[in-house]
């Protein structure tokens, strides 16, 4: 297989040459201008940032592209869909209006926003996958189903439950409405670490479907009737009480995740961007962001969204480790977070998330042909 061209630009800057005007530079480079956006609908798909959470992709580099497609007779506009777990983007409503707080507005954007699965996230199409393993017709909302043209544009980040955030996840994880959602988590049911859990409540206080309560021996029990596995208990949890169970694989979510990623884009033209910047160790669905883990690093752009994801998790395990995330010292080796004491050679999302397996699913990207983990660095 032949290597797919990523193109790259570093964060430098000099009078005349500012951070919007690189990145027109290197998504025209990168050869955006050859798809026919005369006329057609496009969709630019983003994660707005739950509200309190500051690391995601600024509105200025979105105005920026908006511009060059709106100039190129596209029918831009920008979109996500509503959230499995709860919070300010779980219903169109209050998705619109935190999008709006955090600058994604036709004032600051040239564009509109359109929720992609509709009010309470029920407006769906199903598109079949030829040869899915697992999602044979991922559920995919509906606004993005219908568009003409797909661009992502991705801030790429750790992840807690993927191991890292990029245009797979973006596209894949989300692209897919509510009962898409549910389908990409239901392996992923969460256990309850008795020993652990001191009865705060903020899982049974945040979850969504009212699975889980604290009894009076102040411990969690989840309802696995009620439990569709999103991980929210997981991520909130500060005692490592609520857990992923032994039979729940990161490996798994990433490769439905990829195919629901080749549903999304089947049959349309595509293009991604990518900005290693704030890269947080965890998703911008939280309504907050720790530190960022290695210094900002640049943006990258291609018409391969598995080598794009490559090279650009090849750039963050590449990078200085600061802030206070610890590095085994003269090593290549990242010391385990969880505290084990393990190490996990030139792999820093493991070390920040040691469950994770993010090599999977670009694996099992490429094996289904959304795209090659082979890329050829380009630098503009």
């Amino acid at each position: 297989m032949e290597k797919s061209k990523v193109y790259y630009t570093n964060l430098r800057c000099k009078p005349g040459l500012n951070l919007q005007k690189k990145l027109r530079n290197m998504i025209k480079a990168a050869g955006i201008e050859s798809i026919d956006f005369n006329g057609q609908y496009t969709a630019i798909k983003l994660h707005f940032g739950e509200p309190g959470n500051l690391a995601y992709i600024r509105p200025n580099y979105v105005s920026t592209v908006v511009d060059l497609l709106n100039s190129l007779g596209a029918k831009t506009f920008l979109t996500d869909a509503n959230t499995l777990y709860k919070g300010r983007r779980d219903n169109a409503v209050d998705h619109l209006r935190s999008a709006m707080v955090n600058g994604f507005n036709p004032i600051a954007v040239n564009a509109n926003v359109i929720i992609a699965d509709g009010l309470k996230g029920t407006n769906y199409a199903a598109i079949p996958v030829d040869g899915a393993k697992y999602c044979p017709a991922p559920k995919i909302g509906q606004t993005i189903a219908d568009a003409d043209i797909v661009i992502s544009m991705s801030h790429f980040k750790g992840h807690e439950q993927a191991g890292f955030g990029g245009a797979l996840k973006n596209l894949g994880m989300g692209c897919a409405s509510i009962a898409g959602k549910l389908e990409l988590h239901s392996s992923s049911q969460p256990k309850v670490n008795d020993k652990n859990c001191i009865g705060c409540k903020i899982c049974e206080k945040n979850c969504n479907h009212g699975a889980i309560t604290v009894g009076a021996d102040r411990k969690a029990v989840i309802d696995y009737n009620k439990c569709v596995g999103c991980g929210q208990c997981v991520a909130l949890c500060q005692y490592a009480a609520a857990v992923l169970a032994e039979w729940d694989t990161s490996e798994v979510l990433n490769c439905k995740i990829a195919e629901y990623t080749k549903a999304v884009l089947k049959g349309k033209p595509n293009f991604h961007i990518s900005f290693i910047m704030n890269v947080s160790p965890e998703c911008d669905c939280w309504g907050h962001n720790d530190v960022a883990i290695v210094p900002d690093l640049g943006m990258m752009a291609s018409f391969d969204p598995v080598a794009l994801d490559q090279a650009c998790a090849d750039l963050v395990n590449k990078a200085p480790v600061i802030n206070g995330w610890k590095k085994v010292q003269g090593t290549d080796s990242h010391e385990c977070a969880c505290g084990c004491g393990t190490t996990h050679e030139g792999e820093l999302f493991k070390h920040i998330h040691p469950d994770t397996d993010w090599e999977s699913g670009l694996e099992y990207a490429q094996t289904i042909g959304i795209g090659t983990r082979k890329y050829e660095l380009i630098e503009v």
